[in-house]
């Protein structure tokens, strides 16, 4: 059994004038959300082996908050260039390549590929989108990452900021 998180970037800062979009960081209610939604799913016990993450800065911030709240080592951090403004296609190629002796994953990338990888993972439920720093799990059984794309998927959880009631 393998299982796969998803994680939109959080809340991000408006772009200033001539900014590069790649370039924009989580403005501040985006740095709350991200370190929020990390510590919650730790304290969950929810046990991540592998980050894969868009380098763009503001999934990254993402991906740093969930690095700090798990202890991981950010230098093991895959960046994949390709997760920015990726399609639904890319995150399966990614998941696809991930070493087997990987158990769970955590992918944090952007809108709209994400939104669609969730529903393609979530089969017949449908997300209009997924909202900044939501995190999607899914279990998936296979033993080999190469059988992903095929392979039965059972939902695990969802969740997002907002959702949370313990503020």
């Amino acid at each position: 059994m393998k299982t796969v998180t998803i994680v939109r970037h959080a809340k991000s800062a408006a772009a200033s004038i001539g900014q590069n979009d790649f370039e924009r960081p989580l403005n501040e209610r985006g740095l709350n959300d991200a370190a929020l939604m990390a510590q919650r799913m730790f304290e969950k016990n929810i046990i991540i082996q592998q980050f894969i993450s868009s380098p763009a800065l503001r999934a990254k911030q993402t991906c740093m908050a969930f690095c700090n709240a798990y202890q991981y080592n950010p230098t093991e951090v895959i960046w994949v260039k390709k997760l920015y403004q990726a399609p639904m296609e890319v995150f399966t190629d990614v998941v696809e390549d991930l070493d087997d002796a990987i158990d769970h994953v955590a992918v944090f990338a952007h809108n709209p590929g994400i939104t669609q990888f969730a529903n393609h993972l979530l089969g017949h439920v449908a997300l209009d989108n997924m909202p900044t720093c939501g995190v999607l799990s899914i279990a998936v059984n296979i033993n080999n990452w190469k059988a992903f794309a095929t392979a039965e998927k059972q939902y695990l959880f969802f969740d997002f900021p907002k959702n949370l009631t313990d503020k």
